[in-house]
């Protein structure tokens, strides 16, 4: 009898560290799903905020109703998206100066979105006119946004038609 009252006790103490085992690594799976997880939302979050920080969506009907609008009356036809990679749209707002690279700026690329330029035009441009209170620097990058949506290198690049 005491034999078997030890072979129990033996018994349990077995099962209960092999319990107390399967409990600690049940508990590190779960963690390790957690960080993994974690990570991962971490890494989409920057990378999007890497894109841009504008709204595309929006950056497209000023480019498409503005920017191409005045191109095609004023510069003779219009400037694709399509027609400059990322990083060349990049260094054209870095530099940020609108026209031939070649001649003497006349405007800085800034102006172009501006509420003095909108304000300039809100009578012959819906679009100008709609987006009057949007502040510069936001209209600005809806803009880059658009425009490195749709870049020559970009997964979507698009001509204005």
């Amino acid at each position: 009898m005491i034999l078997t009252l030890t072979l129990m006790n033996l018994d349990a103490g077995l099962i209960t560290e092999q319990t107390t085992s399967n409990t600690i690594m049940k508990l590190n799976m779960i963690h390790h799903k957690k960080l993994i997880t974690l990570l991962v939302a971490l890494l989409l979050g920057f990378s999007s905020l890497a894109e841009a920080k504008g709204n595309w969506k929006k950056g497209r009907i000023y480019y498409k109703m503005v920017c191409t609008e005045c191109h095609i009356e004023q510069a003779g036809g219009v400037i694709s998206p399509a027609e400059k990679t990322k990083a060349e749209w990049v260094d054209y707002f870095e530099k940020n100066l609108h026209g031939p690279q070649d001649e003497p700026a006349k405007y800085a690329a800034s102006y172009f979105v501006s509420r003095e330029y909108r304000e300039s035009i809100k009578d012959t441009n819906r679009a100008a006119k709609k987006m009057l209170k949007i502040p510069d620097d936001k209209l600005l990058e809806d803009v880059k946004a658009f425009l490195n949506h749709t870049a020559k290198d970009s997964d979507q690049p698009s001509r204005c038609e």
